[in-house]
């Protein structure tokens, strides 16, 4: 682990972490002890007054340093992700650049600006607002993208002021820890990664020494989180995952129906399904959406599953037998309600690892799992719909709202969407694109807070307001009012 600047053994439980592929343990870690996550806190809090306080013209060259060590490791890094998730390596090297981007991104943006000046009262006042760090920050995040989530909270957070005391999931902390010599260069104690388990993580939230936490995880875990911080008043920023809709639109045409449906797997199958803000419920005109099933399934039988080292591989297994039992599970559950699996379901023919044939279901009846709950797998139910008022009406009816995916050739029934589609992120003809300009989070519970864009550096800033007045004299409205 990375602490106070210094390699450290984790003194608490050791952590083992399974390649999905073959099931082998391929590594073991120690995980912090409570008292190891007191020293990171001790340890952020002592540089929390030289990087706080230094210039942003000076952090910027710090965090552009970041990036190119970042790009500079990601062969290595790339092989560590591909070898804890299982997904492609082409996707684990994207992830890195991501990475390097956003520190990129942050470096400048936050020299842009540090407050404002707003008008006065009275002509000799001065007014401005000033926009100073939380202090410590404590990091939480997940396994499906344990670089880039971590840096969407890192890199805002750094470029803010703030120290950090950070936790990859259990399931992936080897490459979170080999990022640990990227930020050699900051103060010591700036960055602080620590591995454990959920204790870790309950600590992280109640620590008195952090100021702010940042999570990316499971809904019933964030309201944990959430509640933790609360208790003692400390910032949270909380992206708690998704159901997202993709609504098809009877205007796009036959080869529109073609992008749609491989537009459609990518959104729905990408990373094993095991994404955010993956596609898990269809919603397709009646007019097309026989044609748009065929060329859905057609597609999909053609992605190669296997071997994620292997460069013609598509999709790779899933993270864990508990992962893709829970997928599996939905899917069992709706065929014995009445749906039709379609395709998929197997292992791919392999006998170890978690692989799970991506699945197209259709006649998916509305109260099921499969349709309610996320399922974070390589599942995408399909459902017909009459018109855009019952899909935008269906993709509103969860209590989920993190993105949503609308493919219309109609601009009027593009911006109708945008403004109806109660979701943080709402693609039209592009799924899942991402963008570190725009801020990236949730409607109810996807979220509190935002992550990227300006948005996301205010995410780890509090607001100041200093009022000048450069007379010293008696007020009119003072007393005595007589």
């Amino acid at each position: 682990m990375f602490v106070g600047g210094e390699f450290v053994e984790g003194a608490g439980d050791p952590i083992e972490v399974e390649n999905p592929v073959s099931e082998e343990i391929v590594a073991t870690v120690g995980s912090a002890s409570l008292e190891q996550l007191d020293l990171a806190v001790k340890a952020a809090t002592g540089a929390k007054s030289s990087w706080g306080t230094m210039p942003a013209v000076d952090r910027a060259p710090l965090l552009h340093g970041i990036a190119a060590a970042l790009r500079a490791k990601t062969d290595e890094l790339a092989l560590l992700m591909t070898t804890e998730i299982g997904r492609p390596l082409s996707e684990s090297a994207d992830e890195v650049e991501w990475c390097a981007a956003c520190f990129d991104y942050y470096a400048e943006v936050a020299r842009s600006e540090i407050g404002r000046v707003i008008p006065p009262i009275e002509a000799s006042q001065f007014s401005v607002v000033v926009k100073e760090p939380h202090g410590v920050v404590g990091c939480i995040v997940p396994w499906n993208f344990p670089l880039l989530l971590l840096v969407w909270k890192v890199a805002p957070a750094l470029a803010a002021g703030n120290t950090i005391v950070a936790k990859p999931s259990e399931l992936t902390p080897l490459s979170t820890l080999a990022i640990a010599e990227v930020f050699s260069e900051l103060p010591a104690g700036t960055v602080n990664l620590i591995a454990g388990a959920g204790d870790i993580g309950a600590g992280i939230s109640g620590h008195p020494g952090i100021d702010c936490v940042a999570f990316t995880g499971s809904v019933a875990t964030g309201q944990k989180v959430g509640v933790a911080a609360a208790s003692r008043n400390a910032r949270v920023n909380l992206e708690m995952g998704g159901k997202d809709p993709f609504i098809v639109c009877d205007d796009i045409g036959a080869d529109g129906l073609q992008v749609a449906a491989e537009g459609g797997a990518w959104a729905a199958f990408l990373n094993a399904g095991q994404v955010c803000t993956s596609s898990e419920r269809f919603y397709v005109m009646e007019s097309v959406f026989d044609d748009y099933v065929n060329a859905f399934v057609e597609h999909t039988k053609k992605l190669v599953i296997g071997d994620p080292l292997d460069s013609a591989t598509d999709m790779g297994p899933m993270v864990s037998a508990t992962q893709r039992g829970k997928a599996l599970g939905q899917v069992e559950d709706a065929v014995a309600s009445g749906a039709e699996l379609l395709t998929g379901g197997g292992n791919a023919g392999f006998e170890k690892g978690h692989f799970l044939e991506p699945c197209v279901l259709t006649g998916v009846p509305a109260d099921a799992d499969l349709l309610r709950e996320e399922t974070f797998g390589p599942v995408a139910p399909i459902v017909p719909v009459k018109d855009l008022d019952e899909a935008i009406a269906r993709a509103n009816g969860l209590d989920f709202g993190l993105g949503a995916n609308i493919y219309t050739r109609d601009l009027k029934r593009a911006i109708r969407c945008v403004k109806e589609v109660r979701a943080g992120s709402v693609w039209i003809n592009d799924p899942l694109t991402d963008n570190d300009a725009g801020p990236f989070g949730g409607f109810k519970n996807s979220g509190i807070g935002r992550e990227l864009g300006t948005e996301g550096l205010d995410a780890f800033r509090e607001a100041k307001h200093a009022h000048i007045d450069t007379e010293i004299e008696i007020k009119d409205w003072w007393y005595p009012y007589g």
